[in-house]
C-alpha cells in the first residue's frame, strides 16, 4: 500500500509543477489584458490547484509524517485539533472543500460569459447547496468509514453536474453560433473544459466505491482525476485566455 501512496505522491507533484506553470501564465495574460472573465478562470484553477496540493500533504503525512493514527485505525483519534485537521486531510476532506469553492466560481463564471444576470432562485439553490457541500466536506466525517466519502464525492459530483452541465450546453450553443475559427475555437475549449471537470468527482467516486468493495484504492480512475483537471486547464488556456478572443 505504501507503493501505490508514494506513486501517488509523485503523480500530483508533477501535476501541481504542470498547473503551476498555467497558473503562472494565465496571470501573466490576466496582467497584460486585465480581462475579468481571465481572472476567473485564474481563481477556479488556483483552488484546484490547492485541492490537488491538499491530496498531496494527505500522502506525505502518511509517508513521513510518523503519525500513527493516521494508517492504523486501530490506535483511538486521540480527539485533540491537531488529530482533526490531520484526518480530513489525509481522507481528503479538505480537498473536497476547495474543489467546492472551484465550482462555485465556475458558476459566477458561466453567469459572466452566458447570461445576463443571475437567476434569483437558482442563485439561491447554488448557494446552498455549495454550503451544505462545503460543510459536509469537513463534518460528515466517520473515521475508517468510506461511506460518508462516498456520500461527499457524490456531493461534489452532484454539484459539479449542477454547474458544469448547463456550462458545457451554454458553450457548445455559442460555438455553433460563433464566427470565426478564433471565437469557435473559445467556446469549443469551455464545453471541454466543463466536461473534464465533470469528470473529475466521478472519476474519484469510482475509485472510492471500488475501496468499498474491497479494493486497495490509487485505481486507473484517481489519476483520471487529477488528469482531467489539468487537461481543463490546458483547454480553456489554448482555446479561451491565450486567444484574442479573450482580450
Amino acid at each position: 500500500m505504501s507503493d501505490l501512496v508514494f506513486i501517488g505522491m509523485v503523480f500530483e507533484l508533477a501535476i501541481i509543477t504542470c498547473t503551476v506553470i498555467l497558473l503562472v501564465l494565465i496571470l501573466m495574460k490576466y496582467f497584460q489584458k486585465k480581462h475579468q472573465l481571465t481572472l476567473y478562470l485564474f481563481s477556479i484553477f488556483l483552488f484546484y490547484m490547492i485541492a490537488i496540493i491538499f491530496s498531496w500533504i494527505s500522502k506525505v503525512l502518511v509517508l513521513y509524517s510518523g503519525v500513527e493514527y493516521n494508517y492504523d485505525t486501530s490506535i483511538p483519534d486521540p480527539g485533540t485539533l491537531q488529530s482533526w485537521f490531520v484526518f480530513r486531510i489525509v481522507d481528503f476532506r479538505f480537498s473536497f472543500f476547495f474543489l467546492a469553492i472551484a465550482i462555485f466560481i465556475s458558476y459566477v463564471l458561466k453567469v459572466n460569459v452566458f447570461e445576463k444576470g443571475y437567476n434569483r432562485v437558482h442563485k439561491i439553490i447554488v448557494i446552498i447547496y455549495g454550503i451544505i457541500t462545503m460543510a459536509f466536506s469537513l463534518l460528515g466525517y466517520i473515521r475508517g468509514n468510506t461511506l460518508p466519502d462516498a456520500l461527499a464525492f457524490l456531493l461534489i459530483f452532484l454539484f459539479m453536474a449542477m454547474i458544469y452541465f448547463p456550462f458545457f450546453i451554454s458553450s457548445y450553443k455559442s460555438f455553433k453560433l460563433a464566427k470565426g475559427k478564433t471565437f469557435k475555437n473559445a467556446f469549443i475549449s469551455l464545453a471541454l473544459m466543463s466536461i473534464f471537470y465533470i469528470l473529475v468527482p466521478f472519476n474519484f467516486l469510482i475509485d472510492r466505491l471500488l475501496i468499498q468493495f474491497g479494493g486497495p484504492g490509487f485505481s486507473l480512475f484517481y489519476f483520471l482525476a487529477w488528469i482531467f483537471v489539468l487537461l481543463g486547464m490546458i483547454a480553456s488556456y489554448f482555446g479561451y485566455i491565450r486567444p484574442k478572443a479573450s482580450e
